[in-house]
């Protein structure tokens, strides 16, 4: 049996999803590029696989019609949005993906950006490194109303680390109740909080955060990003910015990546790319959640 591992950083820390499969003796090939693959690139490497550990490549109907004996893919990450699930479906294809590994990892992630953005550390790093000694006043987190748009694991988590800094913290999602914490409508949660933090998978219907909704946010607030490309209008948040209604953003996720547009040129904003599981321990266990699902989705123990 043959298999595809298509995610570029895979292993770089752990042979032990790897030594799964050589265990089984599974044969497996890597991903040659450093980055996420094409459609015709997947389509090349993945001949022959009856699996795939998928990372963001684009797994569409075509790619599946080019490859008959593929019959499981196990995404190494959360988001399934790079997967034709219909398709997959329909050819058979088992899917799924390790939810539990970049929750921590997502959530520490944004509360360090917000931390940043607070007392504006990345702009003070770059006065030093320029021969600038100025002292910048900074804002603290207690007492902050942190909106939290989306309260799955990684939503959920997020919202609890915030609340045990002492910040107020309400949330928005229709599919999902918790006592814990208040919820409210997003236009409503938009108005209403000093930092708003995505933590939702992008909408069909368009942006989910587009000109409109970001313009209901009050002057001076802050907006992370720590979900998906596509959630936020780009252009819209620039001209916030450059309005100065908005303090500051932080974004890690960007509907074109690598990202090379015009965020870069705000110091008011911190940019990271894409690089909300990328933390050691969170990668380890996600790639390993990865292979044992690809495994069992092709009954092997």
């Amino acid at each position: 049996m043959k298999v595809a591992v298509t995610t570029s950083s895979f292993a770089k820390d752990s042979r032990e999803p790897l030594n799964m499969l050589e265990a089984r003796g599974i044969e497996y090939v890597l991903n040659p590029y450093g980055r996420a693959l094409s459609e015709d690139e997947a389509i090349e490497l993945l001949a022959g696989c009856a699996g795939v550990a998928a990372g963001t490549e684009p797994l569409t109907e075509r790619v599946f019609a080019a490859l008959p004996e593929l019959k499981a893919v196990s995404r190494c990450g959360v988001g399934m949005d790079s997967v034709d699930l219909a398709a997959a479906k329909a050819r058979g294809i088992v899917v799924k993906n390790t939810p539990d590994g970049p929750t921590r990892a997502v959530a520490e992630l944004t509360l360090g950006l917000c931390l940043s953005l607070l007392r504006e550390i990345p702009a003070m790093d770059r006065d030093m490194r320029a021969g600038v000694w100025k002292k910048r006043m900074g804002s603290l987190l207690e007492d902050k109303k942190i909106g939290v748009i989306g309260l799955g694991r990684i939503g959920l988590a997020t919202a609890e680390l915030f609340k045990a800094l002492g910040a107020q913290v309400a949330y928005s999602d229709p599919m999902v109740g918790n006592h814990a914490f208040v919820r409210k409508d997003l236009d409503e949660l938009l108005a209403w909080a000093d930092i708003i933090t995505v933590h939702a998978p992008p909408s069909k219907d368009g942006f989910l955060l587009g000109a409109r909704r970001l313009n209901l946010m009050p002057q001076g607030a802050w907006l992370i990003n720590a979900a998906r490309g596509g959630i936020v209008d780009e252009a819209a948040l620039v001209e916030l910015l450059k309005q100065k209604h908005l303090t500051g953003a932080a974004l890690d996720v960007f509907g074109e990546e690598p990202y090379a547009g015009p965020l870069l040129e705000f110091n008011n904003v911190i940019l990271t790319p894409h690089i909300g599981s990328y933390a050691k321990e969170a990668r380890i266990r996600m790639e390993i959640d990865t292979i044992a699902n690809l495994l069992h989705s092709l009954g092997v123990k």
